[in-house]
């Protein structure tokens, strides 16, 4: 395997990121009524947990010697107001999210950097994390 198709599979998830961040953002801005006490802090977190592993993301691209992308994934961010609705869509994002990341593990295994699957294995299970949390609310 290339370390081109690792760092196509990098940026893939850094767009991702990029997205979570800008959807979380604006997510904890628009939340209303009740829901805002528990729903505001947890979208900020996500928010933040986003920045986080776009800069280890971002990081392992340079290391490989790839340019990390700066546009965020395409996939339309849906406004709304309603609490379920954004709950659902953050669902959709993690669901990808955590996608992307097992592919990218399971090619790191294959080149053997101990490292750098040490750090994406790491953003991989907080992303598992997200998806629970999320089910748990939803359910």
């Amino acid at each position: 395997m290339s370390s081109e198709v690792l760092i196509q599979r990098l940026n893939e998830a850094l767009g991702w990121e990029l997205r979570a961040m800008n959807m979380y953002a604006h997510y904890a801005a628009n939340i209303q009524g009740i829901h805002r006490l528990q729903l505001d802090p947890m979208f900020t977190e996500e928010a933040t947990e986003s920045l986080a592993h776009a800069d280890v993301v971002r990081r392992s691209i340079v290391k490989l010697g790839g340019v990390p992308v700066t546009e965020r994934n395409s996939h339309p961010i849906v406004h709304s107001t309603d609490f379920k609705a954004m709950l659902e869509r953050s669902l959709e994002t993690e669901t990808k999210a955590a996608e992307v990341y097992a592919g990218i593990i399971k090619l790191l295994e294959e080149i053997g950097d101990q490292e750098m699957y040490d750090s994406i294995e790491q953003i991989y299970f907080a992303e598992l994390r997200s998806l629970e949390n999320l089910r748990l609310i939803l359910a």
